[in-house]
């Protein structure tokens, strides 16, 4: 027993895990994992497959381990799942809290992957959080010295880069580790740096990080160079302590921009044209609060359900769905022949997002003529756009996707062949999938990118017979107590581990 306790102790600790996160993960007490540590406490077996599933590591062997699904499939669901919290949201505002030298305190933080290594790079740089049920506290040091930090949990994130927005305004030279994430081909972080060199900061890279220099300026207006997601969301952190008033053209007006003007927000910076591609930033000279707020909803969580609902053919009632991020999607699906309903629209707890109701009905669904494919809002989600090549597999006729944003995603698409589609590649950018087709149960191993995993699952939900879905590290990063959500319908889901 001491020897498992000491190897809990040793893992924990290159983990980066405190004590009180690791019980977090495990559900149970601070004590109780300290009494395990030091031996003085039962471990039993199912305690030792919680622990080497929140350490990703064989707690027996010290070896990393993978964390499986069995699906029995072909199963009609049932009943209301509520919308979680978006993961590229929760990242933002985790980056944006580093430019408040108060205390942040965010509500219904997503406990996923993501949030977990910008949790570890947070605390290595002696970032304070406290998180007790959904609710994150945010305590930034005195001065913040970046030498201690985790390097292997910042590599394993691309949020990493929108550390340079806020640390520009504390740090006049820092270096970051280049960062990693989803494998969805080369996504340059060249806009960031034509971004934030107009607020006078030069990046240098080098074989293995971003090296920094900052002298900070008030520009009067920029142009992004990408109208991309988080290259707007570092403009916004550059331009947010800068006491100046800043024109931002060719934004991104996505969800999480949108989210991360709410917060800006109610921390005091004025902000003008919200849901558009053109911001006008004033910013103030210092940030100092002790504030909260609440993290709005994420489109993609809901397009998921709706998505399910549509490939097993059942009823669901869908709460909290930001609508506004979703209502292009709707309408094509409508066009398809999908049957819902949807309430009147309310607010979220941040007052700017809008929300509906919906409830699916089983449906006959038709392909559409015309490509599908993404466009920035207020086109079609580029996230959302995997789901329609699960949902294509059961509609009657040949639908095209067009992905192209990302090299390679559309190849992973082709891993529905293996559940029973018919699909064929174009070229990396464009697939045919004709349907309906009758999905079959297989054995697979998640690709290393967080939607085209998800539409696998999917895929096994709606396949008649028992499926494997092998090393979920990557659906892990973007969806919460997903098993668990799924169990509540209905759907025969559970953990298979290899530890």
């Amino acid at each position: 027993m001491d020897n498992i306790g000491n190897r809990i102790a040793s893992l924990r600790e290159q983990a980066r895990f405190t004590q009180s996160v690791l019980a977090e993960k495990i559900g149970t007490t601070q004590s109780a994992v300290a009494r395990m540590e030091t031996g003085n406490q039962n471990i039993s077996t199912e305690m030792v497959r919680k622990i080497s599933k929140a350490l990703n590591k064989n707690l027996l062997t010290g070896t990393p381990g993978s964390v499986n699904l069995q699906i029995e499939g072909g199963e009609t669901l049932s009943g209301t799942i509520q919308t979680n919290t978006s993961k590229n949201g929760a990242v933002g505002l985790l980056c944006a809290s580093l430019l408040n030298t108060g205390t942040t305190t965010l509500r219904r933080m997503p406990r996923i992957e993501e949030v977990y290594r910008l949790i570890e790079v947070l605390e290595s740089i002696d970032v304070k959080i406290e998180w007790e049920g959904d609710l994150m506290k945010i305590t930034p040091p005195k001065k913040f010295d970046l030498s201690k930090i985790n390097v292997e949990a910042a590599r394993r994130t691309r949020s990493i880069v929108m550390f340079i927005g806020p640390l520009m305004h504390h740090l006049k030279k820092f270096s970051l580790p280049q960062s990693g994430g989803c494998k969805l081909g080369s996504r340059t972080v060249r806009p960031h740096f034509y971004a934030l060199e107009h607020f006078g900061v030069n990046i240098e890279t080098t074989e293995d990080a971003f090296e920094v220099t900052a002298s900070p300026v008030c520009p009067s207006e920029i142009i992004l160079y990408e109208s991309g997601d988080t290259v707007t969301e570092n403009a916004l952190f550059a331009a947010a302590l800068s006491p100046c008033t800043t024109t931002i053209k060719y934004c991104s007006a996505n969800y999480m921009v949108q989210e991360m003007c709410a917060f800006l927000i109610a921390c005091g910076v004025k902000i003008e044209g919200v849901g558009t591609t053109t911001l006008t930033i004033t910013g103030i000279p210092e940030l100092a609060l002790d504030i909260e707020y609440t993290l709005a909803e994420d489109p993609t969580d809901s397009m998921f359900f709706i998505a399910t609902a549509i490939v097993t053919n059942s009823e669901l009632t869908i709460t909290r769905c930001p609508i506004d991020f979703l209502e292009l999607e709707l309408l094509k699906l409508g066009k398809m022949g999908f049957k819902y309903t949807q309430s009147e629209p309310y607010l979220s707890d941040n007052g700017l997002t809008r929300l509906v109701d919906l409830v699916t009905k089983p449906s006959k669904l038709t392909s559409l003529h015309e490509k599908v494919y993404a466009r920035p809002y207020p086109g079609l989600n580029i996230d959302n756009l995997p789901f329609f090549a699960v949902i294509a597999t059961q509609a009657d006729g040949q639908t095209l996707i067009h992905d192209w944003v990302y090299e390679k995603r559309a190849i992973y698409f082709t891993e529905l062949d293996k559940l029973g589609a018919e699909t064929m590649l174009a070229d990396p950018h464009r697939i045919y999938i004709t349907g309906p087709t009758k999905l079959r149960a297989n054995e697979l191993v998640c690709p290393p990118a967080l939607r085209p995993a998800t539409i696998l699952l999917i895929g096994m939900l709606g396949a008649t017979g028992t499926s494997v879905l092998r090393n979920i590290y990557s659906i892990n990063r973007g969806y919460e107590n997903l098993v668990e959500r799924l169990q509540s319908l209905g759907a025969k889901v559970s953990y298979l581990e290899e530890f």
